[in-house]
């Protein structure tokens, strides 16, 4: 089992590469509208169609916890996808959810500013003050998100292990680059340990927005994914009932061991 992320800079063409690479490879391809039918079939589609990709408003940041649940569901369909087998993810912060695996394979397609908009310009017809606004407000979009979701900067080259200009490579020429590098030793096949871990990465998200939804995520509630089927809760709650309702949460996420190691706080 092996998977590629392909992340793109507007214009360069990044879309059709990988999903030419998917075609010759044989791996689903895992786009916007993938994603959507995935969480659909996970019931999660409602809150997955609601992830926009860029950084929410600072009033969202500070009195909402809505854009953490949905980005927490959207990363569990990630992982819950990524246990099936092969895949190729088309952006989404696949690149950094994948990053520990030495399973996948990271690309970044990207092109200089003036290649970009002659590209945009000729494919959709557009002038060049509207395409200079399309790159402008994607990159900055991709850049937000990738910021909130995960603190990190999205062209970082330390995110990938295959950059690619398309600038002077042709489609095809980066499609061969890519399926011939998917095949490199260096990319080894996922093993169980592999496997296990993406199913408790996709609890630990399913697990967080879950709290967050009901309302007792505090900064003084934790909880560690020891396997699969296995939590253990620690830190502190400020009642029997708030306790409750926290290990009610986790029996619903079909959790078959919680190891409770919560404090219950006494006002005085």
């Amino acid at each position: 089992m092996n998977f590629i992320t392909i992340s793109e800079m507007i214009g360069t063409d990044g879309e059709k590469i990988a999903r030419e690479v998917a075609k010759i490879t044989g791996y689903p391809f895992y786009g916007k509208e993938e994603l959507f039918k995935a969480a659909d079939e996970m019931g999660r589609l409602r809150d997955v169609e609601k992830v926009e990709i860029k950084s929410p408003s600072l009033l969202e940041k500070l009195f909402s916890n809505q854009p953490k649940i949905y980005l927490d569901r959207l990363q569990a369909v990630i992982y819950e996808v990524a246990k099936k087998g092969n895949a190729l993810f088309f952006g989404k912060g696949s690149q950094i959810l994948l990053q520990s695996f030495d399973c996948a394979l990271q690309v970044l397609i990207m092109g200089s500013m003036e290649k970009r908009l002659q590209r945009i310009m000729e494919t959709s017809k557009i002038g060049r003050e509207v395409a200079e606004k399309m790159i402008q407000t994607s990159d900055h979009e991709k850049r937000g998100f990738i910021r909130y979701a995960f603190d990190k900067d999205w062209l970082n080259p330390e995110l990938y292990d295959l950059i690619l200009n398309t600038d002077t490579l042709t489609t095809d020429t980066a499609v061969r680059i890519i399926v011939e590098a998917a095949k490199a030793e260096e990319v080894k096949a996922c093993g169980i340990d592999a496997i296990k871990s993406l199913g408790k990465f996709s609890l630990q998200r399913k697990i967080e927005s879950a709290l967050l939804e009901a309302g007792v995520a505090s900064p003084h509630l934790f909880f560690t994914v020891e396997d699969i089927d296995s939590v253990r809760l620690f830190g502190s709650v400020s009642s029997s009932a708030e306790e409750k309702e926290v290990v009610k949460i986790l029996k619903g996420k079909d959790i078959k061991k919680i190891k409770n190691d919560l404090t219950i706080l006494t006002m005085r």
